[in-house]
């Protein structure tokens, strides 16, 4: 059993915002899967479906960014899968528009999602699929710019890395996080 999960913050406000990039990647993958993330459990929006005869968790917590380990925590008591199918799917300032990072295990970084997520489960030994949204202008704060909404230039990087990302996640499951790494990490 794999829980995917997509960080951002619920209602149409955040929509399309970069901080809500984890939740555009869970939409992907779940077309691409079949499955209707709709049911409202564990404080988040959840769909359950298979792909290549696992079963799949995907998890959009509705806590708000910075609460997102709240959900994750009961997620993770309830199912208790290994931490190592555990993947986070998230915004990183740190990475430019347009590229992937994911890793098996770190710290949060400068991320406050992630460590809300670290400190309430109590380890960091889990895939993490880091979205580049770039760092902001010098002339406008770190909160603005994470909930301000991508300029087209930047949208058409985009969209082919959320593709990615979904994809990213499913060749993880079948071929382990090494290869996805090796095959979707954007030098």
């Amino acid at each position: 059993m794999y829980v995917i999960v997509g960080l951002g913050n619920p209602g149409s406000k955040y929509q399309n915002t970069r901080h809500n990039v984890g939740f555009m990647s869970i939409d992907i993958l779940a077309d691409k899967l079949g499955i209707k993330v709709d049911k409202i459990k564990y404080k988040s929006l959840i769909g359950e479906g298979s792909y290549n005869g696992e079963k799949i968790i995907l998890v959009k917590p509705q806590t708000f960014m910075n609460s997102s380990g709240e959900a994750l925590q009961q997620i993770m008591g309830f199912y208790k899968v290994e931490h190592k199918n555990l993947f986070v799917c998230y915004d990183d300032i740190d990475i430019d528009v347009g590229k992937l990072r994911i890793r098996q295990k770190g710290s949060s970084g400068t991320h406050n999602g992630m460590r809300n997520i670290i400190y309430l489960l109590g380890y960091d030994d889990f895939p993490r699929f880091r979205i580049g949204v770039s760092k902001p202008p010098k002339y406008m704060d770190l909160a603005s710019y994470v909930l301000s909404k991508f300029t087209e230039d930047e949208m058409k990087n985009l969209v082919p890395i959320l593709e990615n990302t979904a994809d990213a996640c499913l060749y993880a499951i079948e071929n382990g996080i090494d290869k996805s790494m090796n095959k979707y990490n954007i030098k």
